[in-house]
């Protein structure tokens, strides 16, 4: 069995892997974060928590997060988002325009691909930054 929150892909595993499903893993790495940062304030009711969670996890956020952290990132790590923000999704919400949408799926993509490297540390470093931009 693999151990929980312990994966570790090489580049040629990464590159095997659809960009959307990078994307989902990232998604599911980011939200986490928002919710333990929401969590960690303590203190208020779980609408006011999903409230503040949404404010951090909509799209238009995560891509202002999204151009904050691109002066910040490795080459290897602007490859990771524009492979996501160059990705075909087959929907887009209602509530962002087609550029809000290719960031944050850039976002999640670099969030995915460092959490499957096992670049936690790197994670949090980024995401430290994002709460910063957002907070």
């Amino acid at each position: 069995m693999t151990e929980l929150f312990r994966e570790h892909y090489d580049e040629d595993a990464l590159r095997a892997i659809p960009t959307l499903t990078l994307a989902h893993v990232g998604d599911s790495v980011y939200e986490l974060l928002a919710r333990s940062a929401v969590a960690a304030r303590g203190g208020c009711r779980v609408e006011d928590a999903h409230r503040q969670t949404v404010a951090l996890v909509s799209a238009s956020a995560q891509a202002r997060a999204a151009e904050a952290l691109l002066p910040l990132l490795t080459p290897e790590e602007r490859a990771a988002f524009t492979r996501g923000r160059n990705a075909k999704p087959h929907s887009m919400p209602k509530h962002c325009s087609i550029r809000e949408y290719a960031y944050a799926t850039g976002l999640e993509v670099l969030f995915g691909t460092l959490y499957l490297k096992g670049e936690t540390g790197r994670v949090q470093q980024l995401w430290q930054q994002v709460l910063e931009v957002l907070a």
